[in-house]
């Protein structure tokens, strides 16, 4: 039977939780909150919800598939590095404007949805004291379980910690109004757009002063100070790039090397990227993109409450932004030119914009009645994403790519790493809708909130806690 429920003034329905997955039932979505499951702690849930943490779980494989199976360093630098052919560019262009960071993008908003109805459900229990101790030892759990996914599963570019330490950074934004939420969650974007705007502009002074010094120098004419200061941001600059490629280099030979040699570079990437002072601005990124998402999800914007002709029409509108900042962005990447380039402002506007944009569109198909059928399976996925996650990860790095597996590292281009994704994503797909229809739980998630709750809570479906 259906469950109507009431959402800010209007009736809706959500569909049983196992009708979704298992497939007995359309996904129709109007409007929802969250409602009780047979999730083995009573955790609620919100069918459209898992389904954009499926999709979205899905979409990592494609940002992290070309840094196990290739050089990370020069997916950093050079990506020429992993291949250049024509269906190379092609998939590095649709992968630049519709993928990158988009993935990263959902997840964080959905970390800050996953707050703001966490916590409620924990303060209406034991109050404000109980909601933070929970919701702090919750992410606690799950940054030990970062720290164990870098250091033993050897992957250096693990989210969940930094997600974590996110997460608890947000908790005393809770009760703020969606106005503010937005304001803070925009200011990096922001941050972005006027300094980076600002560096544009420096930055085109100085090509065109680097243009006068390299006439003068051919002239064997003397420099002015402001002409030597470019020569020696260009020269500065040549040698950075030097040092990415000599990186990429040893990386490949450390990676196709011994077992050993292998282990040792992984951990060895791990601290560089700690070292290089790259985590605080990850998790600056990710605090800002929760706090959009719990603002959005208190608009009523991420959760189906809006009409289905109210999120079409949205999407259009931030798909449209979305792309201009975009292509631009994907356009200037691939020229390789040493010229200023305008997504050094706008970029983190342009990923959040496409990262909406999808949002936007799974509601409208969930909304209109067209897309609960193909979206259903994700349902799945995204109860399950934990564990999808760190399945990626033994596939990627404990199966396919390392020196006591297949050794397939660096034998891919970018057209064949991602349909190497589109391959294994169809696996896991397959194999987390076969799961969820057996078991209340994923194993992973099973671990994570066994020892949240202090108790190994219950795992088949026949099993009552």
């Amino acid at each position: 039977m259906p469950v109507w429920l009431t959402a800010n003034g209007r009736r809706c329905i959500v569909r049983s939780c196992q009708a979704c997955i298992d497939g007995s039932a359309e996904i129709t979505v109007t409007s929802q909150v969250p409602v009780p499951t047979d999730e083995p702690d009573g955790a609620p849930r919100l069918p459209s919800l898992d389904i954009l943490r499926g999709l979205a779980i899905m979409g990592i494989l494609f940002m992290n598939i070309n840094d196990t199976g290739a050089s990370m360093n020069a997916s950093f630098g050079d990506v020429r590095h992993l291949g250049w052919s024509a269906p190379d560019r092609v998939a590095w262009w649709l992968r630049a404007v519709f993928a990158d960071g988009t993935a990263r993008g959902v997840l964080e908003m959905l970390f800050g949805v996953g707050m703001v109805i966490l916590t409620a459900r924990f303060a209406e229990r034991g109050g404000e004291g109980a909601a933070l101790l929970r919701y702090g030892w919750r992410n606690a759990v799950l940054f030990a379980l970062g720290i164990a996914h870098v250091l033993i599963l050897l992957w250096p570019g693990d989210i969940l910690h930094t997600y974590a330490i996110a997460a608890l950074l947000i908790f005393p934004l809770r009760h703020a109004r969606p106005r503010l939420l937005l304001t803070l969650g925009l200011s990096l974007a922001t941050l972005q757009l006027v300094g980076g705007g600002l560096g544009y502009m420096d930055a085109r002074q100085e090509a065109i002063v680097y243009r006068t010094s390299t006439a003068h120098l051919t002239a064997h004419e003397p420099l002015t100070r402001e002409e030597r200061a470019a020569v020696d941001h260009r020269a500065e600059r040549d040698r950075r790039l030097a040092k990415e490629m000599r990186a990429a280099v040893e990386e490949d030979a450390a990676r196709t090397g011994t077992a050993m040699q292998w282990v040792q570079y992984q951990w060895r990437q791990a601290w560089t990227l700690q070292a290089e002072g790259l985590e605080p601005f990850v998790v600056l990124e990710a605090w800002a993109t929760m706090l959009i998402g719990a603002a959005l999800f208190k608009l009523g914007w991420l959760q189906g409450e809006q009409s289905a002709r109210w999120y079409g029409r949205a999407a259009l509108i931030v798909y449209a932004l979305a792309l201009v900042l975009r292509v631009t962005e994907a356009t200037e990447s691939m020229s390789f030119m040493d010229a200023p380039h305008l997504s050094d402002a706008t970029s983190e506007y342009g990923r959040l914009s496409m990262s909406l944009g999808h949002v936007l569109l799974v509601n409208w198909l969930l909304a209109s009645g067209r897309g609960g059928r193909w979206l259903r399976p994700f349902a799945a996925a995204g109860r399950s994403a934990l564990s999808l996650y760190i399945l990626q990860t033994l596939v990627m790095l404990w199966l396919l790519f390392p020196p006591w597996g297949l050794r397939l590292y660096g034998q891919f281009g970018w057209a064949s790493l991602m349909v190497l994704a589109a391959v294994i994503d169809t696996a896991l797909l397959v194999l987390a809708v076969w799961w969820m229809r057996r078991f209340r739980i994923a194993p992973v998630e099973w671990a994570w909130r066994s020892i949240v709750a202090g108790r190994a809570l219950p795992f088949r479906r026949t099993e009552r806690g």
